[in-house]
């Protein structure tokens, strides 16, 4: 579409254009309702049949079972790093915590800062973080244990999940929710910013087990009850209507159009395999995670000097390639992948890296 650009930015993040246009046509008249989405009632009929077909959709693209609650918050995964353990995490219980990277370690510290018990019982700062920790050995009397699937700073993306030996599973799964598959039975819960890899900044996607949803505490502070959104399908307040309305869009195109998570995964794999093909055949380009532990989503790499790293990132962007600038905290360059950047956007990338190389080599 004339004028848009590739969008590898990792977060807002790209969106199906074919969403973004249905997202145009309606804005003003939704439903037939005479009002813009971000006009109806949370309580009316037009949203009511919005939330409840996201939550179906969720339900049928991760093969979820009727024991998982879908819900809809806001605060974004931020947030969530201090529910989990608030809501979950009982008087003298504890719980395992691997730190693969700065969001991991951030759940670490809002757990420890309520005084919970939370047992880094791995982490790959060793390293830079540029792998997944291994053979991890868990607590047999941990409540949980908590990972962050994928990384959008390092790079790095679980290859398969930790076999718990049955202690309920819980993942930030922001960055790569929705982009393969995954058996969820031993996750108790999910959560998810959408603005990566389902939607606009605003809403958070939270998938909870119904034995973790009675752990939950009274005492609580209303609105920091994960009980609170259950029981009141995620509308105990005004919830974030344009936002869950973009993110059921993306599902349905995810749904509908691509054909399910599994095909989606299949298209991941390619579109990162030919970015990282196109890293590995040369030395001016260097990939920052281990190969064993890439991530599908989030492509890191570094230039011979930094003075090369600016002058890419700027003639990318000259040339409709935008986002490319890694993250603040490590530098480097980063092109994240998502379900909406599609092929034909990860091609145009390699067809520059490879012209930039010739250029500047």
């Amino acid at each position: 579409m004339k004028g848009r650009i590739y969008n590898f930015n990792a977060g807002p993040a790209a969106l199906p254009l074919p969403v973004l246009e249905e997202i145009q046509a309606e804005f003003l008249d939704f439903k037939g309702s005479g009002m813009s989405i971000t006009e109806v009632s949370h309580r009316s009929k037009w949203f009511d049949v919005t939330i409840n077909d996201a939550v179906a959709r969720v339900k049928r693209l991760l093969k979820l079972d009727e024991n998982f609650h879908v819900l809809f918050l806001q605060g974004g995964a931020s947030l969530q790093f201090c529910m989990v353990p608030m809501n979950l995490l009982r008087e003298g219980e504890s719980a395992d915590y691997v730190n693969t990277g700065i969001w991991a370690a951030k759940a670490i510290k809002e757990a420890q800062i309520q005084g919970k018990k939370a047992n880094v019982v791995a982490s790959s700062e060793d390293s830079n973080f540029s792998y997944i920790p291994a053979d991890i050995h868990f607590n047999p009397d941990a409540a949980y244990v908590h990972i962050t699937s994928n990384n959008t700073i390092r790079g790095t993306q679980w290859p398969s999940f930790p076999d718990t030996k049955g202690i309920p599973l819980i993942s930030d799964m922001s960055s790569d929710i929705m982009s393969r598959s995954f058996d969820p039975s031993p996750f108790g819960l999910m959560y998810a910013g959408a603005q990566k890899n389902l939607g606009p900044a605003g809403a958070t996607l939270v998938i909870i087990r119904q034995d973790m949803l009675d752990r939950v505490p009274q005492h609580l502070p209303t609105m920091l009850k994960y009980t609170t959104y259950a029981e009141k399908n995620s509308m105990f307040n005004t919830p974030p209507c344009f936002a869950i309305y973009v993110i059921g869009l993306v599902l349905k195109w995810l749904e509908e159009s691509i054909g399910g998570v599994d095909k989606m995964e299949t298209l991941n794999r390619q579109k990162a395999s030919l970015l990282y093909q196109a890293i590995d055949r040369t030395d001016f380009y260097r990939g920052t995670a281990d190969k064993e532990c890439r991530s599908l989503m989030n492509v890191t790499f570094r230039l011979p000097s930094e003075e090369l790293e600016k002058k890419f990132v700027n003639i990318a962007l000259e040339n409709g390639l935008g986002g490319l600038k890694g993250h603040r905290s490590v530098g480097g360059c980063r092109a994240s992948i998502y379900n909406a950047t599609d092929l034909e956007a990860v091609k145009a990338l390699v067809d520059f890296m490879e012209e930039f190389e010739r250029r500047n080599g």
